[in-house]
C-alpha cells in the first residue's frame, strides 16, 4: 500500500488559498479520513513548521490528526546522508545559500526526501512545489525526489491516485 508523505505546504497552501478551514469542510474531512486510515503521514520537521504560529491551522492539526501522524526523522539519518551527498554533489549548480537552506537541520525539505527514500517503493512525497531544475538559489523537493528516484505528486495528484473526491 502506498503511503503519501505530505510537506508542510500541503496544509499551509490549502488553508491559506484553496481550501480555507472555515469554508472547505469536505477537504479537511477527507484529510482527517486519510490520516486516520494511515494513507497520509508526515514528519516531525513538518509538525515543527506547522506548530510555530499558534493559528487555526495548528489547532485543527492538533485536534484532528492521529497521535502518530508525524513520524520521527531520527530513524532516517542514513537516508538523510544520501540526500546530503546528492545535494552537495550539485554545488557547482546550486548557490551555497540554497545548499545551506535545503540541508538545515530545522528545515523539513531534505528530511521529507530522506523519509521517502527510506521506503521509496511505497512512500510518495506530496508537495505543492514544482520542479525547477535550472534554478540555482533554491533546491526544490521535486528535483531532489527526481534525482533520487522517489515518486512525487502535488495535492490534486495524490487525490487522483487515491481515487478520492470531496
Amino acid at each position: 500500500m502506498d503511503v503519501y508523505v505530505v510537506d508542510s505546504n500541503f496544509f499551509i497552501d490549502a488553508h491559506r488559498t484553496t481550501y480555507p478551514l472555515d469554508i472547505a469542510f469536505s477537504f479537511w474531512s477527507k484529510v482527517k479520513f486519510l490520516a486516520d486510515a494511515g494513507r497520509i503521514i508526515s514528519i516531525d520537521k513538518v509538525r515543527n513548521e506547522l506548530y510555530d504560529k499558534n493559528d487555526t491551522l495548528e489547532d485543527w492539526c492538533q485536534q484532528n490528526l492521529p497521535q502518530d501522524f508525524f513520524k520521527d526523522t531520527t530513524q532516517v539519518m542514513s537516508q538523510y546522508g544520501q540526500v546530503a551527498i546528492w545535494a552537495t554533489s550539485k554545488n557547482s549548480h546550486y548557490q551555497q545559500s540554497a545548499l545551506h537552506e535545503f540541508l538545515d537541520a530545522d528545515e523539513a525539505d531534505a528530511f521529507i526526501v530522506a523519509f521517502a527514500l527510506a521506503d521509496s517503493n511505497s512512500r510518495i512525497v506530496v508537495t505543492q512545489e514544482t520542479s525547477e531544475p535550472a534554478r540555482k538559489n533554491k533546491i526544490k523537493i521535486p528535483d531532489a525526489c527526481n534525482a533520487l528516484n522517489i515518486k512525487v505528486v502535488n495535492t490534486i495528484g495524490m487525490f487522483r491516485q487515491l481515487g478520492e473526491t470531496f
